[in-house]
């Protein structure tokens, strides 16, 4: 497997989804450089483009956890899905280095932005046995699906104004979900607007052909925790307590670390043997056994114990590397496929770990921060790589030390296999090393807690 010598070697790696970076040839990148000139003194600036890109998906993640909790899930998700597509349209008419990447920096705002309000929505929105399948094989499938239909585009559209054209003018058939997706009932009752939860309950119990109850919320009961529910959420909400702090520190370090290694991964796949876009196409393949990995695990095993697992079989393989000799280059490569496979399925898994741990009041803030740190890792990955130059194993063992690591660090969280979404903080697991003999003080709470009869949606 060739390790690029300098920054230079490596093709420039963007993507048009899910603030994930997709490998493909560079051939945009050089169309743009031979356009502006961005060579010699000044080809520092094309890397830089992709630099300022994860930027912005690093403030949409921060933003837009906040907003989604503040104003409503399906408001953000639309304008986010509005900002994205309108921006990178007008990309097609950049007249500029400097234009192109003020707008690309707004397009990774949008993107990471709706994805997880998408993700958030959708995990509310949904039982407890379509959520699970939704998080992983809902989301995550397509988003391989359209991995791997991305080197077929960049194959026969070799102009970059038109690529990007393709891959903008999707978004204009998601207008019509507007009067399709409803807004979260759970986010509405948290805001006190009962009535309106209420008419989205009974509208799904009418789809399902379920017998709605004349009585849906015991109102006078939930009344009572009103000013607990409405209360206006602010991130410093995610470390209230000690047991909550150790929740979201523990977070945003796995949030890191599986980053830094499936980024890492990803970022190589230009420089393995063999045709760009075979690499990149193989690449996506295997996401999508990760995928349906992921799912059978969340469906039927604890959190904790397979997320553990599967990262240590990432982390494991990649470490493996090391010992392969140099002339072995498809047995590489398949470790390298291996350890994206376990690394990849961590990754899906983390979403719907990350929801069912914190309350509805700061859930997308908390998937929001925790994705941040996400795009934290996504930046340093390349670094990661850069190594190679000086050790062609450095950055493997880096990258695999690190996802080991983290994987016994996950074994410390609470598990939430088969408990309901937390409502409140109260009801929120305990850490375990907090753990002791006594009743959480979820468990104490939650008979307090008020009772509502949810439908299947």
């Amino acid at each position: 497997m060739r390790i690029p010598r300098s920054p230079r070697e490596t093709p420039e790696i963007l993507s048009r989804q899910g603030g994930k970076m997709l490998p493909w040839e560079s051939s945009w990148r050089a169309a743009r450089e031979r356009q502006w000139n961005l060579v010699c003194e000044d080809d520092w600036k094309a890397p830089l483009t992709t630099s300022l890109f994860f930027v912005g998906v690093l403030i949409g993640s921060f933003i837009s956890g906040q907003l989604s909790d503040r104003f409503g899930r399906k408001n953000i998700l639309f304008l986010t899905m509005a900002v994205q597509t309108g921006f990178s349209f007008l990309q097609i008419f950049s007249t500029s280095w400097e234009m192109f990447t003020v707008l690309f920096l707004i397009v990774g705002m949008g993107q990471i932005s709706n994805y997880v309000v998408a993700f958030i929505l959708g995990t509310e929105i949904l039982g407890k046995s379509v959520r699970i399948i939704f998080s992983t094989l809902g989301v995550c499938v397509f988003f391989a699906i359209g991995y791997m239909l991305l080197p077929l585009f960049a194959y026969f559209i070799r102009d970059w104004r038109m690529l990007l054209l393709a891959l903008t003018v999707p978004g204009l058939f998601c207008i019509p979900l507007w009067w399709i997706i409803p807004e979260s009932p759970r986010w509405l009752i948290s805001q006190g607007r009962y009535k309106e939860a209420e008419a989205i309950i009974q509208k799904a119990a009418k789809i399902n052909g379920i017998p709605a109850p004349a009585v849906l919320f015991d109102i006078a009961q939930m009344q009572d925790s009103k000013p607990e529910q409405q209360q206006k959420a602010i991130l410093l909400d995610l470390f209230r307590t000690r047991n909550i702090a150790t929740i979201t520190i523990m977070s945003l370090l796995l949030w890191f670390f599986t980053s830094v290694g499936y980024f890492g991964l990803s970022l190589s796949t230009p420089n393995w043997h063999g045709n760009a876009y075979i690499n990149c196409f193989l690449s996506a393949v295997i996401e999508i056994p990760a995928y349906v990995i992921a799912w059978l695990l969340l469906r039927s095993f604890p959190r904790r114990y397979s997320l553990s697992g599967i990262l240590f079989l990432g982390g494991g393989v990649v470490l493996f590397i090391q010992l392969v000799p140099a002339d072995y280059n498809i047995l590489s490569i398949g470790l390298v496929m291996l350890g994206k496979f376990g690394i990849t399925a961590a990754f899906s898994m983390l979403y719907v770990y990350n929801v069912e741990l914190y309350p509805t009041l700061v859930r997308n803030m908390a998937v929001g921060a925790t994705s941040m740190a996400s795009r934290l890792g996504s930046i340093l990955a390349p670094y990661f790589v850069y190594l190679g130059a000086y050790d062609r194993f450095l950055p493997y063992i880096l990258m695999g030390s690190l996802t080991v690591l983290i994987g016994i660090l996950t074994l410390f969280l609470p598990e939430s296999y088969g408990n309901p979404l937390p409502e409140s903080f109260e009801q929120m697991l305990q850490v375990k090393c907090f753990r002791n003999g006594h009743q959480s003080s979820g468990a104490r709470n939650s008979k307090k807690s008020p009772t509502i009869l949810v439908t299947p949606l």
